[in-house]
């Protein structure tokens, strides 16, 4: 299953229709936080509280089970900046979860930590690594976890 995943759109959110039009075979679209708008615009992606997020009706963190893997979503902005892979890993399996996306870095990361999978797209608007800004298709299927990322040089 094709899951798109982006995080930190922070208002450039034309872009989410964009991604939408180029992954029509993605069955699921998600949103780590720092949408900055109403949620209720964007009926087709599944979104979570970021720091920056005053509009509309959030849930802070969401879990989402597909098949045998449940997916905790949640922008990060809660958890230690020194910590703060090791903490969405615990976290995640407190709530029996293998894999996270998360967001607020504004840096594409992909690893596995203590058997979670931790996946940040990065940002759509403001990347602070020095590359592009990103966003990431999860490819899921009962025993496999992959990801590609997408860097978007200009929007």
């Amino acid at each position: 299953m094709k899951i798109v995943v982006v995080s930190d759109s922070h208002g450039r959110n034309d872009i989410l229709n964009l991604i939408r039009e180029k992954h029509p075979e993605a069955r699921l679209f998600i949103h780590c936080g720092d949408l900055e708008d109403d949620p209720m615009n964007y009926l087709g992606y599944i979104i979570v509280r970021g720091n920056n997020d005053y509009f509309g009706r959030f849930e802070d963190q969401r879990i989402i089970p597909i098949g045998k893997h449940r997916i905790f979503v949640t922008h990060s902005h809660r958890f230690s900046y020194f910590s703060r892979c090791e903490q969405l890993a615990n976290r995640a399996k407190e709530l029996d979860c293998d894999i996270v996306c998360f967001g607020h870095t504004h840096v594409a990361y992909f690893d596995q930590v203590d058997g979670v999978v931790l996946l940040n797209p990065g940002s759509l608007s403001h990347s602070r690594d020095g590359k592009p800004c990103s966003y990431a298709v999860l490819d899921i299927d009962e025993n496999h976890v992959s990801v590609d990322f997408k860097f978007e040089p200009e929007w």
